[in-house]
């Protein structure tokens, strides 16, 4: 057993523990909660080690076991520069959503928290799976608790936002789910390393038409989740009706499970496929950009605000990873942690105003400065972050998207750039509104500032805004490497492919199959020379048994 399994199952044990807590006191499931969240956060902190001295290229903390025989499935994880920082901001966030839950939520208290970890354990797991049918096995679980936590605990709207949501992501899982059996039929396997060694070695190739299709299965479901313009209309109501926590959960990290799928397997996978369809894919994240903050400079809900906000900062990430350049795909992965804090602590402030004042209206507020000067003072910092100022967070990733577009399609980047000023608009009108003015005896009464317990969850995401726009080099060399390679081998398939274009394809047998899977397999169940017994342990119960002199028809 790793430290990744261990931070991967901490919280699935806490959930089940938490299942046995009584129901007639509450503060022990707080306790309870918080205890196991901050527990796996501080076990996730050894994850690091292997990047302190240096940045290794490939999966860290991989384990690898066979699951089900046939088909084929196996309990494969591993961390890389572009999945560690992504379960490390799960980890970190878990602890915040459970301590500003910690008076919010006053009935069915267990139910709520123990949700809340388990969502966390389906946020790692999409996080730190190789094998594709694990992948999509821990999408749907952590799809199940958020649904639970909009639908019982959300506001009056509760069920057709739930109902919205669930029906948009199932949606787009079940094309995912399809894509990826086809995947399996094709090569026997659904280990990504394997079918990845197969791509990257020429030895599995589509055809165009095929291989747009397959790419087009898995790009909406992860284009749904982003969301991306037109597939985002579920997520401002989810946001909307959803508990502080559940939109905290949702926005800074569930988001991200479409950002990270785009680039871990929509362009690795499918490198011709996804250079066919940059022109497209970016005319969307461009519209979605431009979209999402002029909708959000006329809302009048404070929630509704920031969640159209995140549909324009979202459409920043895809177009970063489809420029398909070395500082776009950084700054595409920066933009997804410096939102996850940023936009985090801007929910988890309009959840202290909502319960101050029990309203998520704009014009229910005005002058709250005058009253709750630290609440003022902490979300002016937030708002400075969110609209990408320099020196702190979301600057750096915004800057390295747009330098990154400009050197792919610098037409792209006049309208892109508008984002920006658009966020700017938005943010400070949101908080000339709220804040100046003179306050109404309904602010003077009803809102206080800040409590101790608010302070201990918004100072770690205040430390993280300045950490991340002003210590870059913390994270950024991991990314850096990982993003170089995912770039090299997208850019040298497409090459490749192009050049072969007019020669014969070469023969894809069982062979390619066998000899990937031992690559992937051998140094993790079986010292070197022992091939033979490592390729008959992995391929027990699938096709890959058949003898290396299968035919073409045969191996599939």
């Amino acid at each position: 057993m790793t430290t990744l399994d261990i931070v991967l199952f901490l919280p699935l044990i806490g959930f089940f523990a938490m299942l046995f807590t009584p129901k007639e006191k509450p503060d022990i499931s707080r306790w309870t909660a918080l205890a196991i969240s901050i527990g796996v956060f501080v076990v996730s902190l050894a994850l690091l080690a292997p990047y302190w001295f240096a940045y290794p290229n490939g999966y860290q903390f991989e384990h690898y076991r066979p699951w089900i025989n046939f088909p084929p499935i196996h309990y494969h994880v591993g961390i890389d520069g572009l999945s560690l920082w992504l379960v490390l901001l799960s980890t970190f966030l878990t602890p915040i959503a459970v301590a500003i839950s910690w008076k919010y939520i006053d009935h069915r208290v267990k139910e709520y928290f123990a949700f809340l970890i388990l969502l966390e354990f389906g946020l790692i797991g999409v996080f730190v799976s190789i094998d594709l049918f694990l992948f999509y096995v821990f999408w749907e679980v952590a799809l199940v608790p958020m649904y639970f936590l909009i639908g019982i605990w959300g506001h009056d709207r509760r069920i057709y936002a739930t109902v919205k949501f669930f029906l948009y992501t199932m949606a787009g899982s079940v094309l995912m789910l399809g894509a990826i059996i086809y995947l399996y039929n094709l090569t026997g396997t659904f280990d990504y390393k394997i079918i990845h060694d197969l791509v990257s070695g020429n030895h599995l190739q589509l055809g165009a038409r095929e291989e747009m299709l397959v790419f087009l299965a898995f790009f909406v479901a992860f284009a749904v989740k982003v969301p991306l313009f037109p597939l985002h209309t579920w997520l401002p109501d989810a946001h909307v009706e959803a508990p502080t926590a559940g939109s905290v959960m949702l926005a800074s990290v569930m988001l991200k499970m479409g950002t990270y799928g785009l680039l871990r397997v929509c362009v690795p996978l499918f490198p011709n496929a996804a250079h066919q369809s940059a022109g497209w894919v970016n005319a969307l994240a461009i519209t979605g950009i431009v979209f999402g903050a002029l909708v959000a400079l006329v809302q009048p809900n404070m929630k509704k605000l920031v969640a159209y906000s995140s549909v324009s900062h979202l459409g920043f990430v895809v177009l970063g990873i489809f420029s398909f350049t070395q500082a776009g795909l950084d700054g595409a992965v920066y933009q997804m942690l410096a939102h996850g804090i940023s936009t985090g602590a801007l929910f988890v402030l309009v959840g202290y105003l909502y319960e101050r004042r029990h309203s998520l209206e704009i014009s229910a507020y005005g002058g709250v400065a005058s009253v709750a000067p630290n609440l003022a003072a902490v979300f002016l910092i937030t708002t400075l972050a969110s609209i990408g100022l320099p020196m702190l967070s979301n600057f750096i990733g915004e800057y390295l998207v747009l330098q990154g577009a400009a050197q792919a399609n610098f037409n792209w980047v006049v309208v892109a750039a508008t984002g920006p000023i658009l966020s700017a608009c938005y943010m400070l009108w949101l908080y000339q509104r709220v804040f100046f003015g003179k306050a109404s005896e309904s602010v003077t009464h009803h809102i206080g500032d800040l409590t101790p317990r608010e302070w201990a969850a918004i100072l770690p995401l205040l430390a993280l805004m300045f950490w991340l726009g002003s210590f870059t080099q913390t994270f950024m060399p991991a990314i850096t490497m990982q993003n170089a390679a995912i770039l090299g081998q997208a850019q040298g398939a497409t090459r490749q492919a192009s050049a072969e274009k007019t020669a014969p394809p070469p023969a894809f047998s069982s062979e390619h199959v066998a000899h990937a899977l031992v690559r992937a397999a051998s140094p993790l169940v079986a010292p070197p020379g022992k091939y033979p017994t490592i390729l008959r342990s992995a391929t027990a119960g699938s096709d890959l048994r058949r003898p290396l002199t299968a035919s073409p028809q045969e191996a599939r």
